[in-house]
């Protein structure tokens, strides 16, 4: 049977191309025998090789919308519609479930800046922190800001846990929890980070550092060799686990995002195989950048 260009350029875009490299190989294994539903999107912000799987599949973030989040602040501040500096009041009714540190450690009347919230928001991914941020940017204006950067699939929904009276969306609540996006868009958002151009060269760079302070050792940290930063935002619900990053290494660096969905393993443990499918993928990146770079 003939193989067709366009169905070969469409494997291709997917990949699923039968002359995929070493690493594309590898990281199809990993998808193969997870059980579960997986897009993934990668890039070598220096060399400009791309591999993509599924790259276009809408997808659950979980946590890894807090990455929108986080851009849209820094957008309004740019344009003097917020103050980082703003200080902000917790208050009870904004205390909800979940991961972070303000349930546990703080109580309400606490204050912090709106830029420490933010810090909140990615270093603990924590919820309260989360929907205080949601408050003074709207919800709204976080899609119609990635839609404008042709990322129109990467949306939150409503507040974290409380969809029921925030959604602005009642369908994709119910499709995707808190929030979407795909493999290919969030890369983009890393790359514009990246390049200092995700709202400013300033924003950006201040972003960065909030993500390379995430607490989340059981993702794309996990294997990494000592001398691997790791600058991302993951995500965490029972049926999905989800990571967004750039490596940076001697090699590198190298933007890479794992989405996964319908999961198997729900369980709660380091172990998860959806967190250890992210960790796996991240280990091998590194590795065959390391192994292909020449000997000195």
């Amino acid at each position: 049977m003939q193989i067709s260009s366009t169905v070969l350029l469409l494997s291709s875009l997917i990949g699923n191309d039968p002359t995929q490299s070493p690493l594309a190989a590898r990281l199809e294994s990993l998808v193969t025998a997870h059980k579960g539903k997986v897009a993934y999107s990668l890039k070598h912000l220096g060399t400009g090789e791309t591999i993509f799987h599924n790259a276009d599949e809408v997808m659950p973030t979980a946590s890894l919308i807090k990455l929108a989040i986080m851009a849209e602040v820094y957008a309004q501040a740019n344009e003097k519609k917020l103050k980082l500096d703003e200080m902000l009041t917790l208050t009870k009714d904004e205390m909800v479930q979940g991961s972070g540190i303000l349930n546990d450690n703080f109580s309400p009347g606490a204050q912090f800046t709106l830029r420490n919230a933010v810090r909140l928001m990615i270093v603990y991914s924590d919820n309260t922190a989360t929907n205080m941020v949601l408050e003074k940017t709207g919800i709204k204006p976080v899609n119609d800001r990635m839609a404008v950067l042709t990322m129109r699939e990467t949306r939150i929904n409503a507040k974290v846990f409380k969809g029921s009276t925030t959604s602005i969306d009642p369908e994709r609540t119910k499709k995707y929890g808190l929030g979407s996006t795909t493999a290919r868009e969030t890369l983009r958002l890393l790359e514009l980070l990246h390049k200092g151009e995700l709202v400013s060269i300033d924003a950006s760079k201040a972003m960065l550092e909030h993500l390379k302070k995430c607490d989340d050792m059981e993702k794309f940290p996990r294997f990494l060799p000592k001398g691997v930063t790791v600058a991302h935002k993951t995500g965490s619900v029972s049926n999905a686990r989800t990571d967004g990053g750039i490596l940076y290494f001697k090699e590198g660096p190298v933007a890479l995002v794992v989405l996964t969905n319908e999961n198997e393993d729900k369980s709660w443990t380091a172990d998860n195989a959806g967190n250890k499918l992210c960790a796996e993928m991240a280990k091998s990146v590194v590795e065959h950048y390391q192994k292909a770079s020449p000997k000195k």
